[in-house]
């Protein structure tokens, strides 16, 4: 009887044994990985997009962002006008009937986006969503256009102009983009006043505290579906939090005039900050922050480095509140991951999508997905880079990109035997569509 016994449970042994190593992932794929991602790019071509990031817009309107380019600025390799993927997005697009963009050949496209543009009609930008098969996109913009459909474009606003309340000389001086980039938050500012009939900066903290508040209940109200911090083009993403009788003493020294000091604006920023995310909370109202790389030569990637608001995504007061990092973190993508093992962060991957070549891009999409693939998204970051190369061509870079890179990342993964390929299909779902639509209450 023993004997059974002990034949049995080697048996067993034996079985479990024969059945973990052909259930366990291998470190390589197998020989047919491509043939793998041929079958799943043609399923994944048809999952309609929800674009959490963009910046849907004409070249020549002036409320597509808070933010400017400064002059001269570098440029990355994909990202320049010899990119032979912008002609194939306006073929694509347009039926664009030249190779290149060269300025005899670039007018008859220019020409077709200023008579659409002069239609004053939502029909192109509807029609390029179309094209791509987008279902929903997030618009970045200090305004929602005319030229946008509401039902197709939802409005994400801008908060980072109520960090700059006082004399910014010192701050617009520190550099030649931060020349740029002060005024036009000093603009969006007095834009949000005039909104809200505030003829100046109010008399105490506690007004200017309720005058934030009410700003971002009435953009609320007028179809601003999240809030978004460009914080890390100004300052570190790194925020404290100060006791509000320093803010207070701040407010008082300077809302009538005078420079503060770096220390000084420093302390304010960090409190008005906190105030914006304690009332995001209560309003439900998701909070986007740019967290890669930046416009500009003089962006600091220290600064900008996602790392540095995990004191603000670990605190518990704030356990309530949807945290987007835009971007990626990029080149910080697998700190970035890891911050999302927070239920309430997640991440997309805009910008990164036309900054690498798919084939980069791949690697770091199967590095989320084999981590944290239920707070990843796909965004475009679609933006117009000149009169030609529009956000039209960059919304059709960065879709594809995204579709033929989860592709491959799956194909891999399945191929290496972590999951079915019915599993890969439902998580390309999770990170095109469904994802972002939880999120901001379009999908149960």
């Amino acid at each position: 009887m023993k004997r059974l016994i002990r034949f049995g449970v080697a048996l067993f042994v034996t079985l479990a044994a024969t059945l973990t190593a052909h259930s366990q992932a291998k470190p390589f794929p197998s020989s047919d990985v491509q043939k793998i991602h041929e079958r799943l790019l043609a399923q994944i071509d048809r999952i309609p997009i929800y674009d959490n990031h963009s910046h849907a817009t004409f070249p020549d309107d002036s409320d597509m962002d808070a933010m400017a380019a400064p002059p001269d600025e570098s440029s990355v390799l994909r990202l320049r006008d010899d990119n032979p993927e912008f002609v194939a997005g306006a073929k694509a697009l347009f039926g664009y009937p030249y190779d290149d963009f060269k300025p005899e050949h670039a007018k008859w496209l220019i020409e077709k986006k200023k008579a659409a543009e002069a239609s004053g009609s939502t029909a192109h930008w509807d029609s390029v969503l179309d094209k791509l098969n987008i279902e929903t996109c997030l618009a970045n913009r200090v305004a929602l256009a005319p030229y946008l459909n509401p039902k197709r474009f939802h409005w994400v606003f801008f908060v980072d102009s109520f960090l700059f309340p006082f004399d910014n000389r010192d701050q617009s001086g520190k550099n030649g983009d931060m020349a740029v980039y002060i005024p036009l938050q000093e603009k969006a500012l007095k834009r949000y006043m005039k909104q809200e009939g505030v003829s100046g900066l109010p008399a105490d903290l506690a007004g200017y505290e309720n005058f934030v508040r009410q700003t971002l209940a009435d953009n609320q109200k007028k179809g601003g579906v999240a809030m978004k911090f460009e914080a890390a083009y100004f300052r570190s993403l790194y925020f404290r939090d100060p006791p509000r009788d320093k803010a207070e003493a701040i407010y008082a020294k300077y809302h009538r005039g005078g420079v503060p000091s770096d220390e000084d604006y420093r302390t304010f920023q960090d409190y008005i900050f906190r105030a914006l995310i304690d009332q995001a909370g209560k309003l439900k109202l998701p909070v986007h922050f740019h967290s890669a790389v930046g416009i500009g030569d003089s962006f600091s990637l220290r600064n900008g480095n996602p790392l540095n608001l995990e004191n603000v995504l670990r605190d518990p007061r704030y356990s309530k509140v949807k945290f987007v990092l835009i971007h990626g973190g990029y080149p910080y993508t697998l700190d970035m991951i890891w911050l999302t093992a927070a239920k309430n962060v997640y991440t997309d991957s805009s910008l990164v999508g036309y900054y690498v070549y798919p084939s980069e891009l791949k690697n770091i999409l199967k590095q989320w997905i084999s981590l944290f693939p239920e707070r990843m998204m796909f965004g475009s970051d679609a933006f117009p880079f000149n009169d030609a190369v529009g956000a039209e061509e960059t919304f059709w870079l960065a879709a594809r990109s995204a579709r033929t890179a989860v592709a491959a990342a799956l194909a891999e993964l399945v191929a290496e035997g972590a999951f079915t390929e019915a599993k890969a299909l439902q998580l390309a779902r999770m990170y095109l569509h469904d994802n972002a639509a939880k999120l901001y209450g379009e999908m149960k």
